[in-house]
Order: C-alpha cells, then structure tokens, then sequence
C-alpha cells in the first residue's frame, strides 16, 4: 500500500478522529477488514459482518499493530470516524488510484471473470509489477481492498467488476477509473435480479460507458462472438478491440481443438502476429477467455508469441474453479464448486465430456455432481430442468444432484429427457454424495463438482481429492 498520515486519511474520508494520538504512526500496511490479518501499519477496515460487528475487534487489531481504525463509531482506540466504512474505502481507494499512475484494467461479464481475471493478471505480470484480486473481489467491498494493495511501483492494476443491478459497475468504475476495460459476456446469471439478458447487458455495459476517450487512451475490449457485447461499441467513447473467433474479430482464435485430456489449443491471431496456445486449463470455454486476456496484453504492447508462451504456462490462480486432482487409483476430480450459472454449468459439463474421452476407452465414466444454481428467480425451473437434459445429451455417465428443490429439477430434467433411469439420481446432502462416491468410483472416472457458491459443494470435491492421500473424514453439513 501507498502510505499515507492518519491526517491524510482523515482528510481523504471526511472522517472524525478519536483517541488519536499527538504523534500518530502512519499507514504503512495493507488495509484489511479481518482483525487477525493486522499487522504493524495497517489499517482495520471496521465492517459489520452477518454473525459478527467489526468494531468489536478494533482494539485486537490496534494490539497486533494497526496504525488506527476506520469505524463508524469511537471504539476506545485510535480511530477515525465516518458515516459509512464501505464508502469510506472507496474514497480511499479514488485516492489512491489517482496517486498511482497505473494503467487500470476493469473486466466484467456473466461468466467467466475470475479465470480471465487470473489469466489476465498472469500476462500482465510478465511486463511490469501488478495487482490484482485476490478470488472473487468483484464488489464495492472487495474493489477496493484490491485497489489499496497498489505500492508505489505498481505498474497494472487489474480489477473484476460484478453487478447486482443497474448502477453498480458505474459506482465501482467511478472509484478506479478504467483506461481498458473488457467485456467477456452476457448470459443468465443473476437474472433472477435484473429479468433479462438485455438489462443484464444495460448494466455491463456501463463498464465501457465509464472509459476515457479514444483520444485519452481508452480501450473497450468486447466479445465479437455475443451479440449483446458486440453492440455495446455504440455506448463507449474508447477505442474498439474485437477478440473471438469472428472473422471480423481483431484478436481471434483459429483451429480451435481439444486435446485428448480436454484441455483447448488454438491458433492465436492478433494484429501484430500469430503464435499457437496450448493452455494448462480443461475446457473450450476457456478460449474465449484467454482472448479477452491477449486483446489486453496486446494493447499494452506484448508480441504475439509473449502472449502465447505465458497463456500457455498460466494455471489457476483462484481456488475450486475446474481444479483437477488426478488421484493415485486413477480417479479425477473437478473441483468447479466455487459458483455456478447456467451458462457456466454447460460450459463446465462440456467440459467434463472431453476430460473423460481418454478414460472412457478404459472403461471410465463422467460423474456431474451438481447443485443448485442461485439467482434465477422464475426461470429457476426451466434452467435447471435444461441442464439436466443437457447431461443426458452430452452423454454424461452419470448425474448426481444435489440439495433441495432446485437440485431435484436437475433430476428430473435428466429423467425426463426420456433416455435415463439409474444414471441419474438425487440426494438429500454433501454427507449422501460423498458416501455414492465412495462406493462407486473406480479407476478412470472423472467427477465435476458444481454449483452456486452457497450450496457448499467443495466439500465433496475436498474430501474425494483427500481420499488420493487417505484422508477420511466427514463433510461439513449444510
């Protein structure tokens, strides 16, 4: 982090101080909202959480060194005080980005952000210092956690923007102002909350409504290949970047192919060269990824076979997305729990189907382990029902759902595609699945664990990965 006087701080937040002392330390550490990541320096965020109030652990956090807290009320140590913490660190956060001078790259879509999000940061990386989020800090929490780990040598900022409604990635935008920002998506997740594709696409859209013109350096970066995006070049005063695989695209992929273990290789075009990818992730949806990542390492001047040589090296950086364990008995297992969509459920199914080509010649078989998708809203049904169809016609071994109500359509959408019977059944909990498995893998299948990040369901990819080691045990219960 940028350092900076607790006077400084004050002046930036609008805030009050309390129990500041006459010489007060400055602010050197990171800005953390979890009390037992305090450090000598370092700035405690005091939010309140759904079981717990921050403030309550203010003077923990000011024992472990924290320079003084940002609260909403005198905790009985240094502190300054303001009306709202989560706005308050995003004034802090405006500050410090307007300190920096690095080149900030805003990323947002349906699906798909995290992973480009990590391959993105990887390219970047190669070039000069940069930060980016650690998992999922898409919100107006997590932005500017991320924002605030910038040091002075931070040369790319690299950010993840996710939407509740209209108006929130133009809020969180307006704190670090993009000069490249991409768009990968418009699909349906969250469309429980926004109703449709169209207003789902109103609110990515205004990622690229926020950039710079193109005389300024601005870049919107856009999906050639979904027509939602495409037609968002109308909305934003930047500069234009196609990626796809449209002829029209200015960053496209040629002879798309899986590997026999399902991993994508391609041809990668750009407008100053060609360079062939095979990446380390499994899936072809991760092509259209990796192009959002090249268009941006593109723009900020890496060569074709750069972006190729460090596309092809780059592994996941956030934790449960198409993690693969290759067990010592010949089993894999796809630990995808960390949410899931409609459009990622398929793309992760798919997925699954190449994985399990090599092992279905020896006799494996594909295990989809599936629970509910969140934020649906009325088409909760009609999208569930569709991805358990959608396992019988990939011609996915077999489907175990569950959970609830929302996992028992999958069930039946399976059921009633009209082929299936035994291949398909659903469970009451993490504990039943895990319990299925056991008995019933062997050597050569591969299981994908998937569902909404509420659900839980990594502890079943958890436990059968431990099972290569030994490890025993029971799951959480949810």
């Amino acid at each position: 982090m940028i350092p900076l006087s607790v006077a400084e701080l004050i002046t930036v937040v609008r805030g009050e101080p309390h129990d500041i002392p006459e010489s007060p330390p400055r602010i050197t550490g990171p800005v953390v909202i979890d009390s037992r990541l305090a450090e000598p320096g370092s700035l405690f965020a005091a939010l309140p959480g759904e079981r717990v109030d921050g403030h309550e652990f203010a003077a923990g956090a000011v024992a472990a060194g924290a320079a003084v807290v940002l609260a909403t009320r005198p905790v009985g140590v240094p502190a300054v005080v303001v009306d709202d913490v989560t706005a308050a660190l995003g004034a802090l956060a405006r500050h410090v980005v307007g300190r920096l001078g690095a080149t900030v790259v805003a990323l947002t879509g349906s699906a798909g952000k995290t992973g480009t999000k990590d391959l993105i940061a990887q390219l970047l990386e190669r070039a000069a210092p940069t930060i980016w989020p650690a998992g999922s800090f898409n919100n107006e929490i997590g932005l500017p956690l991320t924002a605030l780990r910038a040091a002075e040598d931070t040369r790319y900022l690299v950010l993840e923007m996710g939407a509740r409604g209209i108006g929130h990635i133009r809020y969180l935008a307006s704190l670090t102002p993009p000069r490249i920002g991409a768009v990968l998506n418009v699909g349906t997740a969250h469309i429980g909350e926004f109703g449709d594709k169209e207003a789902i696409a109103t609110a990515k859209g205004e990622l690229v409504e926020e950039l710079p013109p193109a005389d300024e350096g601005g870049v919107a970066v856009l999906n050639a290949d979904d027509p939602l995006v495409r037609a968002m070049a109308a909305r934003t005063r930047a500069r234009v970047l196609l990626f796809g695989e449209a002829e029209e695209a200015d960053v496209r992929a040629l002879d798309v192919r899986l590997t026999p273990d399902g991993r994508p290789a391609f041809r990668l075009s750009t407008p100053t060269g060609c360079a062939d990818v095979t990446l380390r992730l499994y899936g072809e949806h991760h092509v259209s990824n990796a192009l959002a990542a090249a268009a941006v390492a593109h723009e900020v001047g890496m060569s074709a076979h750069d972006i190729a040589e460090t596309l092809a090296a780059a592994r996941p950086l956030s934790k449960w997305r198409m993690e693969v364990t290759e067990r010592a008995d010949g089993v894999t297992i796809v630990n995808d729990a960390y949410n899931a969509n409609p459009d990622s459920m398929k793309a992760a199914l798919r997925a699954l189907v190449a994985m399990g080509e090599a092992g279905r010649a020896k006799g494996g078989r594909t295990w989809a382990v599936l629970g509910r998708m969140a934020e649906l809203g009325d088409e909760a049904f009609a999208e569930h029902d569709a991805v358990g169809r959608l396992a019988v016609r990939l011609n996915v071994s077999r489907l175990v759902s569950v959970g609830g109500q929302e996992a028992a359509w999958l069930d039946m959408g399976a059921k009633n595609e009209g082929s299936w019977g035994e291949e398909s059944v659903h469970v009451s909990d993490a504990r039943a699945a895990v319990r299925l498995l056991r008995d019933e893998l062997r050597p050569g299948d591969v299981v994908l664990v998937k569902a909404s990040r509420s659900v839980g369901l990594e502890d079943i990819a958890l436990q059968l990965a431990g099972d290569a080691d030994g490890v025993d045990g029971e799951v959480a219960a949810r």
